[in-house]
């Protein structure tokens, strides 16, 4: 004889609705961002799949050095106008040089400056490296931080703001919440990439390249995923001060088995969570988001 409760549970059981995947996803990526201790905000977007893993997407988060990204865009945008060429050479002026405590290996190269240095290589240097010193030469030569938001602009983007170089950030730290990007508005340049780049061929290619290429992300979007697994992505990361982390981030694309690109952006802020802490929040993100892409 059967149970009755059994039954009961049973037949509730199956009456009742099945919890959606996306609240799942959700609610995943909600309880893995309570790691960090802090602002975590995440998108993504994935063509012919509904994915929700919007958590606080639409909140401007400090970038640091992801915004190395559309700088990186807007010169190839301005190579492509006929401004630049990518052999073309930019003079390192001793007024580019950042704080000792910044990271540049092309500072380190040519400690007091005054050399020229190509086009093509300071966006390689910038995305691979993610060096201080070369992003502000090339935000310095299209114009400054507003030349790069009007071409962000352009793109139909809002939701990505870039008021500061690298040497104001490391005058003034207090300055970091100035330079944001709503992950959302950092899923929706991915996206431009990946479907309908606003770039030619090749240079979308280069650009992508170079993202595919860097290690600065090794523990964060890429760590968990399946070996051999294409990422593109530029990372941001600030400096440690009053025991919180304004920026861990990573932003990307990830090919999946299918040819697919997925977009993901996942923003870190204001952490109390020590570094590997706040990279394992990223990297267990990155999978959630990942199985239920594949799944």
């Amino acid at each position: 004889m059967f149970d009755r409760r059994f039954v009961l549970l049973l037949a509730l059981a199956l009456c009742a609705p099945a919890f959606p995947a996306h609240a799942q996803l959700r609610a995943q990526i909600a309880r893995i961002a309570a790691q960090a201790h802090g602002r975590v905000g995440v998108a993504c977007a994935l063509p012919g799949r509904p994915l929700d893993c919007n958590l606080h997407a639409g909140e401007p988060l400090p970038m640091q050095s992801v915004y190395k990204l559309p700088i990186s865009m807007a010169m190839l945008h301005a190579v492509e106008q006929g401004r630049f060429t990518l052999t073309q050479t930019i003079r390192f002026l001793p007024s580019d040089l950042i704080a000792p405590d910044q990271y540049s290996p092309l500072r380190d190269a040519h400690p007091h400056g005054n050399v020229d240095v190509p086009v093509q290589e300071l966006m390689q240097r910038a995305l691979v490296d993610s060096d201080g010193v070369a992003s502000d030469i090339l935000m310095r030569s299209l114009g400054g931080p507003a030349a790069v938001n009007a071409y962000v602009r352009s793109l139909g983007i809002d939701g990505i703001e870039i008021h500061d170089s690298e040497k104001t950030l490391g005058r003034d730290v207090s300055l970091e919440n100035r330079d944001t990007a709503q992950p959302g508005a950092m899923v929706a340049l991915l996206r431009l990439l990946a479907d309908g780049s606003p770039l030619s061929p090749e240079h979308t290619q280069l650009l992508l390249g170079w993202m595919r290429s860097t290690h600065t992300g090794d523990g964060r979007l890429r760590a968990q995923l399946p070996p051999g697994t294409v990422v593109a992505d530029k990372t941001g990361t600030s400096g440690t001060a009053r025991n919180y982390t304004n920026a861990t981030n990573d932003v990307g694309l990830i090919r999946l088995p299918d040819g697919r690109a997925l977009a993901v952006a996942v923003f870190v802020a204001d952490s109390a969570a020590p570094e590997a802490v706040r990279e394992r929040v990223i990297a267990e993100i990155g999978k959630a988001v990942w199985d239920a892409a594949t799944q």
